[in-house]
């Protein structure tokens, strides 16, 4: 099993430890991850603000590359990046205007033939959620976690095709499959904040800490993600939200991949969990 691995800028600086652990998971399933050559930033949110035009050349860029490896699918752990990996394949596929302009700045033809699926999407339906469990050496029994979608991997959903908008279940699934109990609780796609971080830190700190206060009212002793950005604002913020609001949180945010990883039996060193703010040693005690 194979793929053209997209990792992003992200997960090359902020969220190495999403993409150590995403490795680290792969290479223990027997997946390869073929790093796509000389990628570039898909653009995130910066670069549809600053021209449209942009925000579709970066990621047709990329998918060109990973062209250039043979015919595999794209899979890529960033949530932004697939929404903008996801919608540039939208626009070519079905804006002739838009994708001759394209296919002007990236010197080649493109059509939107390189599907990309998130690493999440690839573990549970094509790896699989019993071979998962059939591989897993460590049972993360005791440990109540929320799974927090943040609000880019389900959306638009006509063009993201991944799981169900309102109430996404494929991380929930996951967990339940390594023995974790993930919690029910309504803030599964809430925004938290984003890329407002640095330039209106007061709203991601309200919206993060109406996240935090969700799930830990629902029990959890943990939040799960798939996203930098939201791992970051509710990981890096969680003291300054904790001053603000006058709460007590120590809620540590896992990428999906590290508890994966942990549940494999892969050395917990090899899953980045010192490079999390909040330590995890006391939510990780609850293990059984």
């Amino acid at each position: 099993m194979k793929y053209a691995y997209f990792p992003g800028c992200s997960l090359h600086s902020t969220a190495k430890e999403y993409d150590i652990s995403s490795r680290a998971v792969a290479n223990a399933l027997g997946i390869e991850l073929i790093e796509i050559p000389d990628w570039v930033c898909c653009g995130a949110t910066p670069a549809h603000l600053t021209l449209h035009l942009l925000s579709l050349a970066l990621p047709v860029k990329n998918l060109l590359q990973a062209k250039k490896l043979g015919n595999y699918e794209v899979a890529t752990c960033c949530a932004a990046c697939f929404s903008r990996l996801k919608i540039a394949n939208k626009f070519m596929e079905d804006d002739p205007v838009h994708k001759g302009k394209v296919e002007e700045v990236v010197g080649a033809k493109y059509s939107g033939e390189v599907k990309v699926r998130h690493f999440l999407d690839i573990l549970v339906n094509v790896f699989g959620l019993n071979n998962i469990s059939e591989r897993v050496s460590k049972k993360l029994n005791g440990l109540k976690v929320a799974c927090y979608y943040g609000c880019l991997l389900t959306r638009p959903p006509e063009i993201m095709q991944f799981d169900d908008v309102e109430e996404p279940h494929l991380m929930d699934d996951l967990m339940k499959a390594i023995g974790a109990e993930p919690v029910s609780w309504p803030y599964k796609t809430e925004c938290c904040g984003a890329s407002f971080s640095l330039t209106k830190t007061d709203i991601v700190l309200k919206l993060s800490q109406d996240i935090l206060q969700m799930a830990y009212d629902a029990g959890a002793e943990a939040i799960v993600v798939a996203c930098p950005l939201c791992q970051s604002n509710l990981d890096l913020r969680q003291s300054s939200i904790n001053k603000k609001y006058k709460k007590h949180f120590h809620m540590p945010i896992f990428y999906f991949t590290q508890l994966l990883g942990l549940s494999l039996g892969i050395d917990p060193k090899k899953l980045g969990f010192n490079k999390l703010i909040v330590n995890p040693s006391k939510a990780l005690s609850a293990i059984a």
